[in-house]
């Protein structure tokens, strides 16, 4: 093989590639017009200058793609490599999947579009239509306000409802230790000498506290005396 036909090769890969780039940036930007909060009526000049930006890479790339495979047929069968064949045969596999992914974005820039103009002739028939029947347009009001009360009241409800539940929960649970506390007190009623204990401290704390009140009574009368 040639060195002319090397690097013919190699300038065409490389152009190949480059185009591959600029498809996927292109990509990108043509997908924000089906994912825009507010879908244009009609294809804006931008819409149609990046599809036509992304035909035209598109058929450039076909362009290149031949010249490399007649390239590669003029070489002989013992110079041509599997490696150039791999690679051949990748940019027409990538290029196949361009034009799928063009077509099924286009497909969703118009399904969104469609969507969106029957969305704004259905608002229009309904405003033309509360504006020749004033009356209608008051009831659908007087609905609409009954439709939100109705909710607030759901939405009331339910919080009642959950508060009934805790409080329940906590009903539940007083009753369970209550019923704890009564079981420690028959299993220490049962242990030997454990009233008597039971007495003994009861009886050290009252002698306690009259101690201590004495003494602070003591200690008043002193102040009141001789303060």
């Amino acid at each position: 093989m040639s060195v002319s036909a090397g690097t013919g090769w190699a300038q065409l890969r490389q152009q190949a590639r480059s185009l591959e780039t600029q498809t996927e940036a292109l990509f990108h930007t043509y997908s924000q017009f089906s994912s825009t909060t507010t879908v244009a009526p009609k294809p804006t000049e931008d819409e149609k200058k990046t599809e036509a930006q992304l035909e035209d890479i598109l058929e450039r790339r076909e362009t290149l793609i031949s010249q490399l495979a007649r390239l590669l047929d003029s070489e002989s069968a013992l110079t041509a490599s599997a490696l150039k064949q791999n690679n051949l045969s990748r940019h027409r596999e990538i290029l196949l999947d361009h034009r799928r992914e063009l077509s099924r974005l286009r497909s969703n820039i118009t399904d969104a579009r469609n969507r969106a103009n029957l969305l704004s002739n259905v608002r229009s028939d309904i405003d033309a239509y509360r504006s020749s029947n004033p009356g209608a347009a008051e009831a659908e009001y007087m609905l609409d306000e009954r439709r939100r009360i109705d909710n607030s009241h759901s939405m009331a409800d339910s919080v009642l409802s959950q508060a009934y539940a805790v409080n329940e929960s906590f009903g539940v649970q007083r009753e369970t230790l209550a019923s704890i506390n009564r079981r420690i007190v028959g299993a220490a009623s049962q242990v030997p000498g454990i009233n008597s204990l039971m007495a003994r401290i009861g009886a050290k704390k009252r002698r306690d506290g009259i101690i201590l009140g004495s003494f602070i009574a003591f200690c008043f009368l002193v102040l009141y005396f001789f303060g």
